[in-house]
């Protein structure tokens, strides 16, 4: 089985983490798997370079900017897919059984290109990392439900019009997905529900999957182990002068100031914790880490992962996290409730209640135990071979 799967980029981001993981499962089960992405095409060692569109990407931008009433904000959360790249052309598309789209936005493909990838007659899969295959415009609703019906009067938009940008593109979406069938998966199954509630999505079949991990990379680590390993050791503290028993709570995101993730709340928790050491990884953060076995130490190193997220799907971190025998603190939505059991691996913090989350961490602390169960529940759901099999059934259309 040849499979094509398409991210808008090749390594940046939660979606293309888990593309990349999910062609290497596929890889390892038999399959014949290539990568396109917004810059190149990739297949084995051979690379097959795109030329990204800029004037029509930016364009694209512009005509946000000026719905906006000129304003920045919300400018990047919003897509339109007016422009993109005809990927039908490429051989590696015409020799696929398989196309496996993921996150395509920012210029890859548009609502033309994929018109065509629908006619082509090859099965469609299509993982839901947000909500904008099924949406108007937006990658998240928050509070907004019009997406049940029809979307109009963008909250995202000012001012909200009746037939605006968001209306227009889900019209448009109508009509581009009624020219071929379309297997949505959501990597949660809160992710799945909410698909199910839209009018894009009639017609079409929707299940639920969850991304892969590496256990052989993420596993667990004696903390003493891996804070060594991680920071260097001397005389029972670290190298940045971290106590062995300091207790350790982390938290990772892109972007550290991302209002999204809700850092904001961790920093109220914290106030309440004086006896603990944070640790915030990603831009703007302590640490920016690439490698992933480093990063792999980190989680291992950590007593507790906090994941103040205000809108989210199924993060990888969480994954990561408990692969590694780190309890997890989040706040219940999305998909986190899912993958978070309150009290048995880890803490589901009420929404937005900092001393909620607060007293998840202190509950995490005083439970050791929970690290087990995280990483047994780990190693039976995310496993590579099990979600692997589980989109191989969906391709063979069983």
């Amino acid at each position: 089985m040849r499979v094509l799967i398409v991210n808008t980029t090749e390594r940046t981001g939660g979606a293309a983490i888990a593309a990349n993981r999910l062609a290497k499962a596929l890889r390892q089960e038999g399959a014949e798997v290539a990568m396109a992405t917004r810059n190149i095409f990739h297949l084995s060692l051979l690379t097959f370079h795109f030329s990204l569109k800029p004037l029509a990407f930016y364009g694209e931008r512009l005509r946000i900017f000026i719905a906006n009433r000129l304003s920045k904000h919300n400018l990047w959360q919003i897509d339109l897919a007016y422009c993109g790249e005809d990927i039908t052309r490429r051989p590696e598309f015409q020799q696929a059984d398989v196309i496996h789209l993921h996150w395509i936005n920012q210029g890859f493909l548009s609502m033309k290109s994929l018109k065509k990838i629908l006619q082509s007659g090859k099965r469609i899969v299509w993982t839901l990392h947000d909500q904008w295959p099924y949406t108007g415009i937006c990658h998240y609703t928050e509070e907004c439900d019009h997406y049940q019906t029809h979307c109009h009067h963008c909250p995202l938009l000012s001012p909200p019009a009746d037939r605006d940008l968001s209306y227009q593109v889900f019209e448009q979406k109508l009509r581009v997905y009624r020219e071929g069938n379309i297997t949505f998966v959501g990597c949660s199954q809160w992710i799945a529900d909410e698909a199910r509630k839209s009018p894009l999505t009639e017609g079409h079949r929707i299940v639920s999957i969850p991304n892969a991990i590496d256990h052989t990379t993420f596993h667990p680590i004696p903390k003493r182990e891996a804070r060594r390993q991680f920071f260097g050791k001397r005389s029972g503290k670290t190298d940045d002068g971290l106590p062995d028993d300091k207790p350790i709570v982390l938290f990772i995101c892109q972007k550290v100031t991302d209002e999204r993730k809700g850092v904001r709340y961790l920093e109220e928790a914290i106030k309440q914790l004086p006896d603990v050491r944070v640790i915030r990884v990603g831009q703007g953060g302590d640490y920016e880490i690439r490698d992933e076995r480093r990063m792999a130490l980190l989680y291992a190193a950590a007593d507790v992962f906090v994941t103040p997220s205000l809108q989210d799907n199924l993060p990888n971190t969480i994954v990561e996290a408990m692969s590694c025998g780190t309890p997890c603190v989040g706040f219940h939505v999305g998909g986190i409730p899912e993958m978070i059991h309150h009290l048995v691996d880890g803490y589901v913090a009420r929404y937005r209640d900092a001393d909620d989350l607060a007293q998840g961490i202190r509950y995490v602390l005083a439970h050791p135990e929970l690290a087990e169960t995280a990483a047994q529940y780990a190693r039976e759901t995310y496993d590579e071979h099990r979600v692997a099999q589980l989109y191989m059934a969906e391709y063979w259309g069983k």
